[in-house]
């Protein structure tokens, strides 16, 4: 639909202006996500999730969440935004959201995705490798050490290494997709309190994990930078704090 609009920018030899955002403009999505996060700006991260066109309304209980309902549905009412029924959903105890699934246990992998990793075969080049650590490295916060597991993996993608696939490869893929089909149900965070996190280092790398009331909230890791290699075991330790502090 466009409308004839006096003073418009010319398209087509013509001065017109689209009356709603059009599919395949590169700048859609962000601007239509710039416009839905200033609208639900005041509710973000405290009962709303917004990732371009999908909100996710979360509560602790069913009156919580009657109003938080409420809230949004008047909301998107007074800015004309208006989303089709039959593509909402409501009062689901469960959601699936950006390859997780979210319930009150916690937030587990897609079962879909889980699957997809259970059919994987041992890469035959760099790019396989590439392909494989970053589908499993989506999902690297339910693994802990990821980063030290996929080392013999990593390696075969620098430029300057010949691409042998030997036992130490084979044995890393497997373990990886081993974690990854069994991987832990993370815990939602409750508050902003008692949180804990550990974090250890040794020259194979930093490996951190956040905790709150004995449940993992998440898992983090990553391999030493190569000025990293010369730090000592101190400057290590102090490396790994640093690194969870600014993850968390």
């Amino acid at each position: 639909q466009i409308d004839l609009i006096p003073g418009a920018a010319p398209v087509a030899r013509a001065p017109y202006r689209f009356k709603v955002m059009p599919f395949g403009l590169t700048n859609a999505p962000a601007v239509f996500m710039d416009l839905i996060n200033h609208v639900c700006k005041p509710y973000l991260d405290k009962f709303v999730i917004v990732f371009i066109d999908d909100i996710l309304i979360y509560s602790k209980n069913k009156k919580e969440h009657k109003e938080h309902l409420r809230t949004i549905l008047k909301l998107l009412k007074k800015e004309e935004l208006y989303a089709k029924f039959p593509k909402c959903k409501f009062w689901i105890p469960k959601v699936q959201f950006l390859g997780h699934v979210i319930n009150s246990e916690g937030i587990h992998m897609d079962p879909a995705k889980i699957e997809s990793i259970k059919d994987c075969v041992s890469p035959k080049s760099p790019t396989e490798i590439r392909q494989f650590l970053g589908l499993d490295g989506y999902y690297r916060r339910f693994i802990e050490r990821f980063s030290k597991i996929a080392k013999p993996m990593t390696k075969l993608t620098l430029k300057k290494i010949k691409f042998e696939w030997g036992d130490k490869q084979e044995a890393a893929f497997q373990l990886l997709k081993q974690k990854l089909c069994s991987a832990p149900i993370l815990a939602l965070p409750k508050g902003s309190e008692d949180f804990v996190a550990y974090c250890d280092a040794s020259i194979k790398g930093l490996g951190v994990v956040l905790m709150q009331r004995d449940k993992v909230i998440s898992y983090a890791s990553r391999q030493l930078k190569i000025h990293e290699k010369n730090y000592t075991t101190h400057d290590l330790e102090l490396g790994a704090v640093v690194f969870a502090l600014k993850i968390w």
